[in-house]
């Protein structure tokens, strides 16, 4: 590729990461685009996905954790939920790459003759189209600062071409407007008390065999990191002293760009580049939000029912955004994880009835679906705040139908394609379709609130934007006997053809959503709803007279 092609305004940040996987390369990233961002520069993000899936949308929770949906439709990797909540951006489709787009985009033309008869191979046409995804966020996005991050450890198989493709914008965009990252971790030796840097050594070792250094090492420990660790780590990996920062595992999530800002790492990465900061910066919003944790009024206690639950990331942004919510209100969160299933088999009750409120999140398959259900009758007749988001807020409207029609096969046709009273069915736009990626009611679509709602006191406006990920609706056919029945459908979509928000009229706060609303909460901007919901939950457990419900 031609060089002065390639170059463009942006700087580009890449992370690598080694020794172990889950490292944090991640947070690092979202933590370093933030405190770029409060010196004044424009920041877009790209994560680079080694596996051959198109993207994380038909896989496992168990395997891969949370989806995470953007604006445009696009289901992601969780690690751009870090990225859009710590950066405070709005990412698009290019900002996740995987090796399945890839491959599939290279075979697609050679299948066209793209390549005149060529043969295909993962130099040049691999990585040359890794490339230029990588140069069309830059592109697209037109910001000052592209961080891309690799997933994976270095040493895999499946993140050589990777590698191969950043080394090799390392040489057509320039030293001057590259800066590697290396993110690794410091195992600790229980037996002699020590932390051992040869693991990062090797890291690097590996990393350098393929033609990149590291600008910048992140070294991960759960134990201080003495200086003479960092000393050491700065003289076999060739790179600055300064440029060695120690990354303690952190009590408090938002605490890691407060740590990294104290080592001067983005100062460090814009004197690199040659640049000067924009403005001053003000990191008091963060400090504000790690201080609501040290000292919160309140304690609360909330249920969260699923059937994932065993993987805490499968519901990460529901978490984060209750923890939002939480620092916002001064409260202290403390969340009861439930699993639906151990409901449906008569444990747990008590688990809810010693729980301040109840938060039924999304999921698909049959399997724990009762246990929800039975926790938003629990919620609907103990006048427990709940909040129901997507599958949840299906699961209050099915239970609200089973009690009012006396049918306990009232359902939806996903669980029950037969049920004679299919209250939540099949969107008409789905009913033909037949590939499973991609190909549901996903991204930003408008809702209308309802004048007086709780919805709209929540939101103070009339008409919003959500991001949803669903193919299965309420059925208008039972709109009329639910409303008689207290429902009250206070969000539509405009042509009022499709219910987005349900609420219950006698109830301190039992509300559900068909869109996700933790997908765009923030930490020093909670969503409303989810702000309403621990406000209600803080404000009835005052009326109890109570400070918090212990077990």
């Amino acid at each position: 590729m031609n060089k002065q092609k390639l170059s463009s305004q942006s700087k580009f940040i890449f992370f690598t990461g080694g020794v172990i996987s889950s490292v944090g390369k991640g947070l690092t990233a979202a933590s370093i685009g933030r405190l770029l961002k409060e010196r004044g520069f424009s920041v877009s993000v790209q994560k680079l996905d080694p596996y051959l899936n198109v993207d994380p949308g038909t896989m496992s929770p168990y395997q891969h954790g949370e989806v995470f949906v953007l604006d445009d439709g696009a289901e992601t990797d969780l690690d751009l939920g870090h990225y859009e909540r710590f950066i405070d951006i709005r990412l698009h489709k290019e900002s996740n790459l995987t090796s399945g787009q890839i491959y599939a985009e290279v075979i697609a033309k050679e299948r066209r003759g793209d390549y005149l008869g060529g043969t295909i191979q993962v130099i040049p046409h691999i990585t040359d189209e890794i490339k230029k995804r990588i140069l069309l966020v830059a592109e697209k996005s037109q910001a000052e600062f592209v961080l891309v991050e690799v997933g994976g450890t270095v040493g895999d198989i499946e993140s050589q071409p990777f590698l191969e493709s950043l080394r090799q914008l390392r040489q057509e965009l320039g030293r001057e407007n590259t800066f590697f990252v290396h993110a690794t971790w410091l195992p600790h030796i229980g037996a002699t008390d020590e932390l051992k840097s040869k693991p990062t050594q090797h890291s690097v070792r590996e990393l350098r065999s393929i033609g990149i250094s590291p600008n910048m090492i992140i070294a991960r420990s759960d134990y201080p990191v003495h200086q003479s660790i960092v000393d050491k780590i700065s003289q076999f990996c060739d790179v600055d002293s300064e440029a060695v920062i120690p990354l303690v595992t952190a009590p408090v999530l938002y605490s890691v760009p407060l740590i990294l800002e104290d080592f001067h790492v983005a100062d460090y990465i814009v004197k690199y580049f040659g640049l000067k900061a924009r403005k001053q910066v003000d990191l008091s919003e963060w400090k504000r939000i790690i201080k609501a944790e040290e000292k919160p009024k309140h304690n609360i206690r909330i249920a969260l029912v699923g059937k994932y639950i065993e993987l805490h990331d499968a519901y990460i942004s529901v978490r984060e955004a209750l923890k939002h919510a939480s620092l916002n209100n001064d409260a202290q969160l403390e969340i009861c994880w439930i699993h639906s299933g151990d409901l449906e088999k008569g444990d747990g009750l008590e688990n809810l009835a010693n729980c301040d409120g109840i938060l039924v999140p999304g999921g698909f398959g049959y399997r724990g679906v009762e246990g929800k259900i039975i926790a938003a009758r629990y919620a609907r007749e103990h006048k427990i705040p709940y909040l129901g988001l997507c599958l949840g807020m299906q699961m209050m409207v099915i239970e609200l139908a089973r009690t009012i029609l006396n049918d306990p096969k009232a359902n939806s046709t996903e669980f029950d394609p037969q049920t004679t009273a299919p209250v939540i069915d099949l969107m008409l736009e789905q009913r033909h379709i037949t590939d499973m990626g991609g190909t549901m009611r996903l991204g930003l679509y408008p809702c209308k609130l309802t004048p007086g709602s709780i919805a709209q006191r929540a939101y103070q406006a009339d008409l919003v934007e959500e991001r949803h990920r669903h193919r299965y609706e309420l059925n208008n056919d039972y709109r009329d006997i639910l409303e008689q029945n207290g429902m009250l459908f206070s969000g539509q979509s405009p042509d009022g053809m499709l219910v987005e928000i349900a609420e219950m009229k006698d109830h301190p706060f039992m509300l559900g959503s068909q869109f996700h609303p933790e997908f765009l909460s923030r930490p020093n901007r909670p969503h409303p709803l989810f702000n309403e919901f621990v406000k209600v939950v803080i404000a009835e457990q005052e009326k109890a007279g109570s400070t918090v419900k212990t077990a």
